[in-house]
Formats: structure tokens, C-alpha cells, sequence
């Protein structure tokens, strides 16, 4: 980058004077002083061990994704390294993953969260967030040594990152200001410097994700400004005037990237109406040329000017996969590990593992631990029901193979948002003698298997709901707002959630089953599906009929399921004898019989008469 470049780049917004108070001052140090195999270990609860070699087929969900093995060879995939952000006992931390040369290998760990990673133009570096310090800031990791720099130091919120191309002397990345999510420009080697901020024109808007073109002179990020996620680029000669590339009303958009050299911005969009989410891309040398979908996903990354490479996720699990831009799969669908918090490509001169080999060699200990205690009364071969202490429910009990995952995970939400989310519960285990609501007659309460959270928390301002589609079918993703509001727990919403009670009054969102809402929530939330995904919970989709039956929307309910069906977890607490369904017997031939008047005889009988007589 040459000096006028970074002059002109100083001078973005005449107003930056004004942002004193929203000052990032960063300062040189490294993630809890040390390097990432060197990071000390914080008390925790016990962590589970994921499987960092998967290769089976996922089942157990309607919505089907056919996984191959890690180490299956691509058809076209170009030679590169990926780097996702994935879920890492009870944690998220970074891997570093080649489908040709290197299993998943963690490059991060601690008791903290590493997130949205990218990589820096000369390929030896990783941008990331992290809260290793107790607050979202920026960090660089060295790919070479393993040293880590942080790159700032303040206690909002700050994730995202996304270095200046072509000479990486910048960086840009939104954080949390004023109850909005903005975006801010800030050099990566004087931290004493003012970062500068991309203009907002009104309040309530959330502008987020920015990514820096290779060309140098743009920034593309996702902005609410049209009353929903849309994608924008803005121009840093003329930062003022921003371009709507998306313009689409009835889709949700998310996480842009530009294309090696520039020309194509690609980006992923949920369909309102389908639910299906895909990639489209559009080109920046026609302005009016349209986006064109080019596959499914929902996270995209460039690998070369041909391929694209994205994560796809299903209900309960996440992939990784690749394809051209004439639609060809380069990389059929690798099941991951865990869900992922951000992912990067490139081709890089590291040797990895190298500095990491210690820290990719760790083994996490386990989440939780189950015990058993058989109780007196029960049957061989049955299972018992656990009581669950402090915990309000009609029936405050669960399976004994799910009550201490249960624990463990009230445990870790109570330390992560600051309160008890699990101490009250609309249900938890449901006897056979009670019935539940139409539809609801093989639900996962039943099993002991399941608890749904209390629906009381959406209307006190507690929990936030998040709708996510696939296919024809309808999940949801729930947030819990934290106590402390001061950065040290959470994050800011980038999602829209869905707003139930705009049903009543609104015959369009009646008969939708509610809308997105008009302004995202402000403050820091905690993601609880995501979490309760690792200690096992998963969601179930939602009822056919649930835009018009409230209850068939099951947005509160994650069930401990251990790749069982229903009928099969029936059977651990019952005989065969419950499952069986009353068939009603309907006899060959139905006789109707006939009411009797009151002024006719049952039998009738014949009154014999005189023969008829001559009348005068």
C-alpha cells in the first residue's frame, strides 16, 4: 500500500473527531500471554470429547445430507487450507483442515471462545475474535510461530475481521456501539490510532460483516437500512454512497465475500417464502446485472476465481462442501465435528501443524459424566427417572441417561448469561396419564427425554426466538439475554427473530404464524441451541400446522434423543403394551333400528272389518 493510499484511507469520514467515546485503543499482547499450545487452563466444567474424525452418514433427521469421509479425495477441489471456527467442548475454537493433506487440527484452545477467522493477505496470519481477556476484541495469530497480538482492547464487543487488501495494513470489523452494531477501519501495525467508522444516516441499524474488496477501494457488509438484511458496498472514496447489490425484499442475507480478484461478490440468502438458503453471487463490473444462485449454503469462501466452497448445515449438524460456479460439487459434503462460528480459505507456506502440535494433540475432558442409580420397584431391563433438584416443573424429572447432561448444562447457561434459564421449565417429564395438546400424542416428553423452557421468558424480554427453515421445514434457534450487558457475556444479535405476537391484530402475520421482527434486540444474548447442541439436545421441527396452532411450533423444546426414535425410548420406562393403539371393531352389517311412536304398536296387527254394508 503506498502512501497516498494510506492518507487517503486516514481521511475516510471527516467525523471520526467525533467518536472519542467510541474509541478501540489497542495494545501489543498475546492471548493470555502465551502462545496457543502455552494458554493457561481456567476451572470449567467437564467437557465432552467430539470426534474429530467423522465419517458416518448423518440419520436421525427428515432433512437428509448425504456426508462423506474428511479425507475423501475432491473431484476438482483446488489445493488450499480451510480454517473454521468450530464448537470445541463447550467452547469454539479454530481448526485448520485440508481435505487432501490434514485432518481437523485445533490451532487454539482455553476456556474461552475464538471466532470468525480470517486470513491475511501475505497467508501467514489469522484475524480472529476472541474473549480470552473476558471481552470480544481482535486478535492476530501467527501461522508461522503460533504468537498471538491483540489488536485491540476495549470492552464492547468487536468481531468480524477482515484485512485491507492488497498489503493487509488495515483492518476492518464491526462492533458494538451505542446499542448498535457499526463498522469500524483501523490499522493493523500503529494501534495507537483513532479507528475510523464507516457513516451510519439514522439509529437502529445493524451494519455488520464487512469484508475489504482485493481491489482495495470498497467494503461490502450486511445493513438493515431497507428494514431487513441486505448487502451493501460501500465506496472509501465516496463512503457516503452505498449500493444495494442484494435488492431482494423476500430473502435474508448474510456473510459476503469478494472473489480473488475482486469482480464477483458472493453471499448467502434465505428464501421468506421456500426457507431454502443458497449462494448467489453478483457481478461489480454491471451494475445492474442481477445476483445468480450458484449452490447451497449458507457460509461462502472463495478458493480460486472458479470454486466456491461452503458450509451447509442441517437441524442438528454441519458440512463442509465445494462446487463450481457452473454448479459442478468439488467437494461432496464433509460432516464436521460441531457447528462452525466462521470459516477461511487460502493457500498457505506454513507447515502445519507445527507450533501447534501440542495444542492440537490435547484431549478436552468431557462435559459431563453419567451415573447411574438404580432406584427399588423398577423392572429388569427398564430405566428409572432421575428427580432434578431445584427445578420447577409440573414433573421435575428426566431419564436417568439424561439427567446429568441436563445438570451440567443448567450449570454452564447459569455461568455463561449470569441466570438460572433452566431452573424454571414449562415441562420436563410427562406422564402417560396426562395428555398433552392435539399432534403433540409422540412427544419426546414422554421419554423423559426432553424439557421445554418456559415461553413465559419471550414476553419478559429474556429469550429471543430465531427462525431457521430447511426445506419444507420449520426450526427454531433460541437466545437467552444475559445479565451482564457489559460485553463479558454474549454477543449482539445478528439475526432476526421472529416475532409470535405480531399474530394478533395482523391478519397477514395470522395467517403466516407471526413476522420477523422490525428491529433487532438490542443488547448481548447467549446462544442456548448451540451449546445445548453439544451437551447432546437437539430441536425438533415444527408441526405443518404451526403458523395457525401456536403449540405445534415446539420453539421452546431440545430433546436428549442419543440417536434413538421415539417408539425406541417409549420402550426403555414401558412395556410393547403402551404403544399399542385401540382399533375400533366395526361389526360386517350395521341393523338400524327403527324408533317406535308412541301412537303406533311396535307390531302391527291386522283388525279384521265387517263386509261393507248398503248405506241408504
Amino acid at each position: 500500500m503506498n502512501f497516498l493510499y494510506r492518507i487517503h484511507l486516514r481521511t475516510l469520514h471527516p467525523l471520526a473527531i467525533l467518536v472519542s467515546s467510541c474509541l478501540i485503543l489497542g495494545s501489543i499482547t498475546s492471548c493470555g500471554g502465551q502462545t496457543p499450545s502455552l494458554i493457561p487452563s481456567l476451572s470449567h466444567t467437564e467437557r465432552l470429547t467430539p470426534s474429530l474424525s467423522p465419517t458416518q452418514v448423518p440419520t436421525q433427521t427428515p432433512y437428509v445430507i448425504t456426508a462423506t469421509s474428511q479425507n475423501a479425495t475432491p473431484v476438482v477441489d483446488p489445493q488450499g487450507m480451510f480454517f473454521l471456527a468450530m464448537a470445541d467442548a463447550g467452547h469454539t475454537h479454530i481448526f485448520a483442515y485440508s481435505p487432501q493433506s490434514l485432518s481437523f487440527t485445533r490451532l487454539t484452545t482455553g476456556e474461552w471462545d475464538d471466532i470468525a477467522p480470517s486470513l491475511s493477505p501475505d497467508k501467514n496470519h489469522l484475524a480472529f475474535t476472541s474473549n480470552c481477556n473476558g471481552y470480544w476484541n481482535i486478535y492476530t495469530l501467527d501461522l508461522q510461530s503460533g504468537d498471538i497480538v491483540r489488536l485491540t482492547d476495549s470492552p464492547e464487543y468487536k468481531g468480524n475481521p477482515s484485512w485491507s487488501l492488497p498489503d493487509g495494513a488495515f483492518i476492518t470489523y464491526d462492533t458494538y456501539v451505542n446499542g448498535n452494531l457499526e463498522i469500524f477501519v483501523r490499522s493493523t501495525s500503529e494501534l495507537s490510532q483513532t479507528p475510523i467508522p464507516l457513516p451510519q444516516s439514522m439509529d437502529q441499524l445493524m451494519d455488520s460483516q464487512p469484508v475489504w474488496s482485493p481491489q482495495g477501494r470498497q467494503i461490502a457488509f450486511v445493513s438493515n437500512r431497507s428494514g431487513e438484511p441486505e448487502i451493501y458496498v460501500a465506496n472509501l472514496d465516496n463512503p457516503n454512497s452505498l449500493i444495494n447489490v442484494s435488492q431482494n425484499a423476500h430473502s435474508l442475507e448474510s456473510h459476503p465475500v469478494w472473489s480473488p480478484d475482486g469482480n464477483q461478490l458472493a453471499w448467502a440468502a434465505t428464501d421468506l417464502t421456500s426457507g431454502l438458503t443458497g449462494i448467489y453471487i453478483w457481478d461489480s463490473r454491471n451494475s445492474g446485472a442481477s445476483p445468480r444462485w450458484v449452490g447451497s449454503g449458507d457460509w461462502p469462501v472463495w478458493q480460486d476465481s472458479e470454486h466456491i466452497a461452503s458450509h451447509l448445515s442441517s437441524p442438528n449438524q454441519s458440512f463442509l462442501t465445494a462446487f463450481t460456479l457452473a454448479g459442478a460439487l468439488s467437494l461432496p459434503p464433509i460432516l464436521l465435528p460441531g457447528s462452525i462460528e466462521g470459516l477461511a480459505f487460502g493457500i498457505i507456506t506454513a507447515n502445519l501443524p507445527g507450533p501447534f502440535t501440542k495444542t492440537a494433540a490435547q484431549t478436552p475432558t468431557p462435559l459431563f459424566n453419567t451415573v447411574l442409580n438404580p432406584q427399588a420397584g423398577v423392572l429388569q431391563g427398564r430405566s428409572s427417572m432421575a428427580t432434578l433438584n431445584g427445578v420447577q416443573a409440573p414433573y421435575p424429572k428426566l431419564h436417568e441417561l439424561a439427567d446429568d447432561s441436563f445438570t451440567a448444562l443448567r450449570n454452564q447457561v447459569a455461568t455463561l448469561v449470569g441466570w438460572d434459564a433452566l431452573a424454571s421449565l414449562e415441562n420436563a417429564f410427562i406422564p402417560l396419564t396426562t395428555s398433552l395438546d392435539p399432534g403433540m400424542g409422540e412427544d419426546w416428553l414422554y421419554t423423559g427425554r426432553a424439557f421445554t423452557l418456559n415461553p413465559a421468558l419471550i414476553k419478559a424480554g429474556w429469550m429471543s426466538i430465531v427462525r431457521e427453515d430447511f426445506g419444507q421445514q420449520t426450526y427454531w434457534r433460541i437466545y437467552l439475554r444475559t445479565t451482564a450487558q457489559d460485553g463479558s457475556q454474549g454477543a449482539p444479535l445478528s439475526q432476526v427473530p421472529w416475532d409470535f405476537a405480531a399474530r394478533s391484530g395482523d391478519p397477514v402475520s395470522y395467517e403466516n404464524g407471526g413476522r420477523l421482527m422490525s428491529v433487532v434486540p438490542s443488547g448481548y444474548w447467549f446462544d442456548l441451541t448451540g451449546l445445548a447442541l453439544q451437551y447432546g439436545w437437539e430441536r425438533f421441527p415444527a408441526l405443518t400446522n404451526w403458523r395457525t396452532y401456536f403449540t405445534g411450533a415446539r420453539f421452546n423444546e431440545l430433546a436428549y434423543t442419543q440417536g434413538l426414535d421415539w417408539s425406541t425410548a417409549m420402550l426403555q420406562l414401558y412395556p410393547p403394551e403402551v404403544l399399542v393403539t385401540p382399533t375400533v371393531v366395526v361389526p360386517p352389517t350395521r341393523t338400524p333400528t327403527r324408533t317406535p311412536l308412541y301412537y303406533r304398536s311396535p307390531t302391527p296387527t291386522r283388525t279384521p272389518t265387517m263386509r261393507p254394508t248398503n248405506t241408504p
